[in-house]
């Protein structure tokens, strides 16, 4: 079972919804591509609210997505697209139910 996670909360400045969205679907290949991450979810919580939920075996490779690709592009464009800085939260999963 996965014990590491991240809730990433991103506010989409007006007019970029439809960007933030594009971004986070383009970013499902990145997350394929990195063994430490166990799943990845792009979300949309409201017209202009998004956000990531991702589960990590271990610390290390929690510490490896938050180094990586993904949010080095999130940041990248966060002055374009976010009305405010991403919130992220660590959190450590207590129980689970995924497909076999």
């Amino acid at each position: 079972m996965s014990h590491c996670a991240l809730l990433a909360r991103l506010e989409a400045k007006p007019g970029k919804e439809e960007q933030l969205e594009q971004f986070l679907r383009s970013a499902l290949p990145l997350a394929e591509a990195e063994p430490g991450t166990r799943t990845w979810f792009a979300l949309r919580f409201g017209p202009s609210s998004f956000g990531i939920y991702d589960t990590f075996d271990t610390e290390a490779g929690r510490q490896a997505h938050l180094d990586g690709p993904i949010a080095a592009a999130l940041m990248a464009r966060a002055d374009d697209l976010l009305s405010q800085p991403p919130q992220i939260d660590r959190v450590d999963l207590l129980a689970s139910k995924l497909p076999h």
